[in-house]
Parts: C-alpha cells; structure tokens; sequence
C-alpha cells in the first residue's frame, strides 16, 4: 500500500508538472505572438495609407551627396528598409509637416527596427540645398535622418523613376519654390522601389503599415 501511495503521488506529480509546462507553452506562445506585427492585407494597408507595387521595381543607379558631404549611392539603400522624401529646406509647410510626423513614427519604433529602417529627405533644390544647408535641416527632426542632393538631372531621373513629380516655379518677389509631390517612397532591402505612403501622415498609421510590410517581406 505504502509502495502505491508512493507511486500516485509521483504520478500526480508526473502530471502536474506536464500540465504546468503545457500552460506555460501556450502562454509563452500567445505572449510571441501578441509580440509580432500584424500582418495588414491590401486594403487595410491602404487604409493607412500605403500602396505597394505588384512587383517591386528596379531604377537606375544614382549619385547624391548627404549633408555630412558624403556620397550617397544606390548602394546605400541595400540591406535596409528606406523611406524617402523629395522636398526642400525652404519649403515653408508640406515638407516640415511631412518630416516632423515621419519623426514621431520614427521615435516610436523599437531600437532594433529603427535599425533595419532609414529615413532620407532628397532635397530638389540643389542651388541652395547645400550639404552644410542640409546638415542645418534634416538632423533638426532626427539625428538619424540623411538628407542628400545632386546634380538636376540626376534628381529628375530618380524622381521620375520613383513617380515623384516637381517643378520649379517663379515667384514675383524675384524668388522661386519647388512645387512637389508629397508621398513617401519606399525602397526595401534589396534597393528596390517598393511603394509608397500617402498623405496625411499619421504616426500611428504609418508605423502599423510599415511594421507590416517589413514582417511580411
């Protein structure tokens, strides 16, 4: 008798244990999963304002010059996640509107996702968007952030090539702008043009539809 209390209780014991780590398992498992990004379909990334391409499209090799007065390639773009932004540092609302929400998206992010996503801002106004202009502009909204620009005609490919459209337009007082498009583009990890993001820019919105994007590329 003495023998078979012995061996019920290692038995109950056999099973609470058993029962304990299968508890824990599922636990563990629902706490990973709660963890991962939600993966958005078609229309709910457009809801959030992103639009990807049937198939990421390749374009032409470019050369810039960042604000640190550094060559900025194409290769640059390899290995990482990119968002751009075609705008300008004298741009009086669009563009300071647009990089003060892409940074609060951006601060949002985890230490290990902000490493897999970098943010540029390509200036399309190179006669006054000097490197020390930019170095005096693009850090202000993120000490992360690039900003780079270059010859005309190299912004007017890489612009045309990633359906960016702009134009500069004469002002009475002698001055000019820079009339743009305002989507961010993105460029995934192989360099590719990828997609975009369209206005209005929310934070929230923009770091779910990224989030996603990258999880499920």
């Amino acid at each position: 008798m003495a023998d078979e209390r012995i061996l019920n209780t290692g038995s109950v014991r056999l099973t609470v244990i058993v029962v304990l780590a299968f508890i824990t398992l599922v636990i563990a498992g629902f706490a990973y999963k709660l963890s991962q990004p939600r993966i958005l379909n078609e229309y709910e990334l457009k809801a959030n304002g992103a639009v990807l391409l049937d198939m990421p499209r390749k374009f032409s090799e470019f050369k810039l010059t960042d604000h640190q007065g550094k060559p900025f390639t194409s290769e640059n773009l390899n290995g990482k996640w990119t968002l751009i932004f075609f705008g300008f540092t004298h741009c009086p609302d669009v563009c300071p509107t647009t990089l003060a929400a892409v940074a609060k998206m951006y601060a949002g992010l985890k230490p290990r996702e902000q490493e897999q996503l970098q943010i540029l801002l390509v200036s399309l106004d190179p006669e006054r968007d000097t490197p020390e202009q930019l170095a005096k502009y693009v850090p202000y909204f993120n000490a992360d952030f690039i900003g780079a620009s270059g010859d005309k005609y190299m912004l007017l490919k890489l612009a045309t090539e990633l359906n960016v459209a702009f134009s500069k337009v004469e002002l009475d007082n002698g001055d000019y702008t820079i009339d743009h498009s305002g989507n961010l583009v993105l460029i995934n990890p192989y360099g590719h043009y990828h997609g975009f993001i369209r206005p209005p820019f929310e934070e929230g919105s923009m770091r779910l539809a990224w989030r996603s994007i990258a999880a499920s590329f």
